[in-house]
């Protein structure tokens, strides 16, 4: 069972920047972001492979940068040029494929943008 816990959410005007962390308990092969505003469904914000490919929604692209670290454990989401439209609840998700394939979620973290 991969535990993962995310850190860096919290309040910043629009136009701010911020940083979310995700560490995972163990190598995992993907690592991404979901998102849940306010009254919405969740979604994709942005993945990434062990091999390093990544995939952003469009409404991120060009603002927001996902990365991890070498070790294949910890996911970053730098966050740039924040719009009030990014308020919502953020997830980790992981998922491995050895032994099994299976997809872990973490507990979710506020971001708040004011305008």
């Amino acid at each position: 069972q991969v535990q993962l816990v995310e850190s860096g959410g919290g309040l910043v005007q629009a136009g701010g920047s911020l940083r979310l962390s995700c560490a995972a308990s163990e190598r995992v092969f993907s690592m991404g972001w979901y998102r849940r505003p306010p009254g919405k469904l969740r979604e994709l914000v942005a993945t990434i492979t062990s091999g390093g490919s990544t995939n952003y929604a469009d409404s991120v692209k060009g603002r927001f940068i996902i990365s991890r670290d070498a070790a294949k454990t910890t996911a970053y989401l730098q966050m740039d040029t924040l719009e009030p439209e990014d308020t919502a609840v953020y997830y980790c998700r992981a998922q491995t494929v050895v032994p099994i394939l299976a997809t872990y979620w973490g507990q979710g973290t506020q971001v708040t943008v004011s305008s």
